[in-house]
Order: C-alpha cells, then structure tokens, then sequence
C-alpha cells in the first residue's frame, strides 16, 4: 500500500526487495522531478570513487562526485541549496535546488565559497518513464519519505539507507541491520 505520492522534493528509500539490483541496492533517491511524463532524481547516497578535480581538471576541487543513478553516467550534474550564488536554478523543493550556470560554480569553487554542504555532484541520473516509478511502486521497489532534512547535503551517505528503514520501523528494521551481502552471513 503506498501511502504518500511520489512528488519532487521526497525521497525514495529503495525496499529491500530490491537488494539484488547492482544500481538501487540500499539507495536513497531525491526525487527531482515528478509529473505525467515520468521522474527524474539522484541517489544520494552512492560516492562514486571520482572527485570533482577527476572530471573536470579544470576545476581545483576535491568535492566528491555521487553515483547519481545509471541513466546518462556520462553526464555530471548537480543539486544545491544556495540559489542566490548560482543563477538559472530551478527549485525542487524546500529549499533544494537543481542545476543552474556551471561557470558560476566554478568562480564559487576556485574562490572556496561552496562546500560539501552546499552542493552534491552527480555522474548520471535515476529516470523513470511514464508511470514506470508507480508500478515500481505498486511492486514494492521503493518506500516514499519525507525530506525532513534541514540539510540533506550534511548527512552521513554510509548510513542514510539504514537510518531511514529504521524510521519506518517493524521488519524494515530486520532489514536495515542485515550486512551488505547477506550470502556472508
């Protein structure tokens, strides 16, 4: 039963149904974007072995890059929470916001304004096609949450997935205790 409807700005806890798919084991995904022609959003809690100096040498930074999801790997993007440094960004929600003039990041870096705290890069994107994300919802891929966050962008990625199963609580707590391979247990 889905209680909450999948809107921008909420997060999608991945159901450990799912454990066996190599890209949405134990993820968390900020969900960007939602409406009648599918979804967007970001994993936000899969680093990537990249910093940000790694893609683009031109850029003296050492903000690490996510897994954003396995759509577009090829392509960096990024959501922050500081709007008023960064024109042409579009708000997702509550404060968060998604993309925006990539040279005025780069001023904003090369004159160490943004932090780890401020913004998250990304290789890649989760996408859903038209109601694909509702089926998977019917199927009991993913749990829909509240971004309750004052800032998503501070918080640990090692136990963001944990964390949130156990909020929900009952057997989702089983489950967020459970290794990372369970065939080693």
């Amino acid at each position: 039963m889905i209680s909450l409807k999948p809107t921008k700005g909420k997060l999608l806890v991945a159901e450990p149904s799912i454990l066996s798919d190599s890209s949405f084991n134990r993820s968390v995904v900020l969900l960007t974007e939602h409406d009648d022609s599918g979804s967007v959003g970001f994993i936000f809690n899969k680093p990537s072995p990249y910093i940000l100096s790694d893609l683009i040498p031109d850029v003296d930074s050492s903000l690490k890059v996510y897994f954003g999801g396995p759509v577009s790997e090829d392509n960096l993007y990024f959501v922050h929470k500081v709007p008023e440094l960064i024109p042409d960004s579009i708000e997702i929600a509550n404060g968060i916001f998604w993309g925006g003039d990539f040279e005025a990041i780069q001023s904003l870096l090369k004159d160490d304004i943004l932090s780890k705290n401020d913004i998250r890069f990304f290789l890649g994107y989760s996408g859903w096609s038209q109601k694909q994300l509702e089926e998977e919802l019917e199927t009991t891929s993913w749990l829909i949450v509240e971004n309750k966050f004052k800032n998503l962008f501070s918080i640990n990625h090692n136990n963001f997935w944990k964390n949130e199963l156990l909020k929900v609580g009952g057997l989702y707590q089983l489950w967020a205790n459970s290794p990372k391979d369970p065939s080693l247990n």
